[in-house]
């Protein structure tokens, strides 16, 4: 309380009782695949598709991140993080000899080691090191030394000197697919140097401390790249597995990249087809990637899983899938069929590709448009030109009750999203607008009720919860997000002293009940037509 010392009118400014709860983001895209360039394992947000072509390159045959991006944004997305996993050995659209400088070596042995430029190559361990400026002393050696604070055993620091002067510093992995990965950062940050492995087949582990001195490279000097193996392709993107594209939370690879952002509310993974297309990977290996996926999405519990089917199947084919080979069951996931054809700029020809990158958009055009409580179906698939194959009424029959949501193609109608269901087999969990409809319920009221956390807990801070968070319910309720004539139909909020004992209470415990009750899709609409005669119901007196 303030101290009153002499007579006046005070004013004061006082924290009004009501801390308003605004909703959430519910359009933001997350996709992890196959680029040309750009940032390695490291979550980049692009708000448009020239920005995504900036960071990432333009479309690469035979692969479907760019494609899918584009998609994204043709139908209605408007931010998304893309998750770079791979690079080029051939440059882009499979063009040979027009890598870009910056290309990274592939994460798995069969591509090539990256390249060493001018200037004598000198040993570091599993490592080779060459000098590819001249510094002003003239003399440059790289030490390598310990990393500050503690942390894994394949962590060190590499640093640069100019004579005696350190000029660079990198805190590098020798671990492969890490996004420290120390040819990685040395060739997307050096001017100076440039680290390659030793071998194709080494067995990478962190040089010893140590100083080296690098012979200064000649004038005339002109890249040496490194032996390749027989076998490394030219003009394909490099072979990305199942460890790539899980990844590793602690180096926030792959999937664990993207657990540090919270803004992700549907990922894809549209290059995982690529791969198996091209016999790098089985179906088995499909499954794992999108077990893991899923895995994600629940371990998260804000977001989903859009599934790709494997292509050319028809729809018994895709069935049979389904039910035999990915037999996925959950609430954070949703499966698309069948393939979807688009105009490809790089070929000037039309192709087919997963539907994940254009259903995600979509979803955030739905959520603009109508609300993320709307069941993102009925609507069309822009940028389609035809799909895979034509799903009659009869064959969704038998895929619609597995969770498989169709594409098919409506005369004078266009191509259309016609399912929205996830992968549950519970009922309650059934629609895809349910679950995603309580993630962002479930996201807005944890974001906004941060401010009870140390308040006083007794029955005012109770109250006050309780008017937060019916305010922020009735007014889903008004928009049509909440099935009932009145509010008390549609949601209750109870945090009393019976949901607040003494003894939850001496634990430090705040306990808020909320249920709702979601609309839910007209998924079959019966229209019941009988024949009367005029006068036939009348009753005679």
């Amino acid at each position: 309380m303030p101290s009153y010392l002499s007579p006046g009118v005070y004013v004061e400014e006082v924290a009004s009782g009501s801390r308003p709860i605004e909703g959430v983001g519910t359009s933001v895209a997350a996709f992890v695949g196959l680029a040309p360039t750009g940032p390695l394992n490291e979550p980049t947000l692009v708000t448009n598709w020239s920005q995504y072509v900036a960071e990432f390159g333009e479309f690469t045959d035979g692969y479907y991140l760019a494609h899918s991006v584009y998609g994204f944004f043709n139908n209605g997305g408007s931010a998304a993080y893309v998750v770079r996993v791979g690079g080029v050995t051939g440059g882009v659209s499979g063009s040979a000899g027009n890598a870009p400088a910056h290309a990274p070596a592939g994460l798995t042995g069969g591509a090539a080691p990256a390249a060493l430029l001018p200037g004598e190559a000198k040993e570091l361990g599993s490592f080779k090191v060459s000098a590819i400026a001249p510094g002003e002393s003239g003399a440059i050696s790289v030490e390598v030394a310990d990393p500050e604070g503690e942390g894994p055993a394949d962590r060190f620091r590499l640093v640069v000197k100019d004579g005696e002067k350190p000029v660079e510093t990198f805190d590098v992995s020798a671990k492969k697919g890490s996004r420290t990965y120390v040819v990685t950062q040395v060739k997307e940050r050096s001017k100076l140097i440039a680290v390659a492995e030793a071998a194709p087949a080494a067995q990478l582990v962190r040089p010893e401390n140590q100083t080296v001195a690098l012979p200064a490279p000649s004038a005339s000097s002109a890249p040496v790249p490194a032996a390749a193996p027989a076998s490394a392709p030219t003009g394909e993107v490099e072979h990305v597995g199942v460890r790539e594209y899980v990844g590793d939370s602690a180096d926030r690879t792959g999937f664990g990249g993207l657990e540090a952002v919270d803004e992700v509310s549907m990922v894809a993974v549209p290059d995982l087809m690529a791969a198996y297309q091209r016999g790098a990977i089985d179906l088995e290996s499909v499954k794992a990637v999108q077990l893991a996926l899923i895995a994600h999405c629940e371990l998260m519990g804000d977001r989903l899983a859009i599934i790709d089917p494997p292509p050319g199947l028809n729809a018994r084919q895709v069935q049979v899938w389904r039910q035999e080979t990915a037999g996925y069951d959950s609430k954070y996931a949703a499966l698309y069929f069948p393939w979807i054809k688009v105009f490809d700029p790089a070929s000037s020809q039309t192709r087919m590709v997963p539907p994940s990158g254009h259903v995600a958009g979509i979803w955030a055009r739905n959520d603009s448009e109508r609300g993320v409580h709307k069941a993102p179906a009925n609507e069309v698939v822009r940028g389609a030109v035809d799909l895979e194959m034509q799903i009659t009424r009869g064959e969704q029959d038998l895929l619609n009750p597995l969770g498989i949501n169709c594409i098919r193609a409506f005369p004078g109608r266009g191509i259309r999203i016609w399912g929205a269901r996830t992968l549950s087999s519970d009922p309650a969990w059934r629609y895809l607008n349910v679950r995603r409809y309580f993630n962002y319920l479930e996201e807005s009221i944890l974001t906004g009720t941060q401010w009870v956390v140390f308040e006083p807990n007794d029955q005012a801070l109770w109250a006050r919860i309780r008017r937060n968070i019916s305010a922020f319910l009735v007014t889903e309720w008004r928009s049509g997000a909440l099935f009932g004539a009145t509010p008390d139909d549609a949601y209750y909020v109870k945090c009393d002293a019976e949901t607040n004992p003494p003894e939850s209470v001496d634990l430090g415990r705040v306990i808020c009940e909320i249920g709702v009750s979601p609309v839910k899709p007209a998924e079959f609409v019966i229209f019941r037509l009988a024949q009367f005669s005029s006068g036939a119901g009348e009753l005679e007196e």
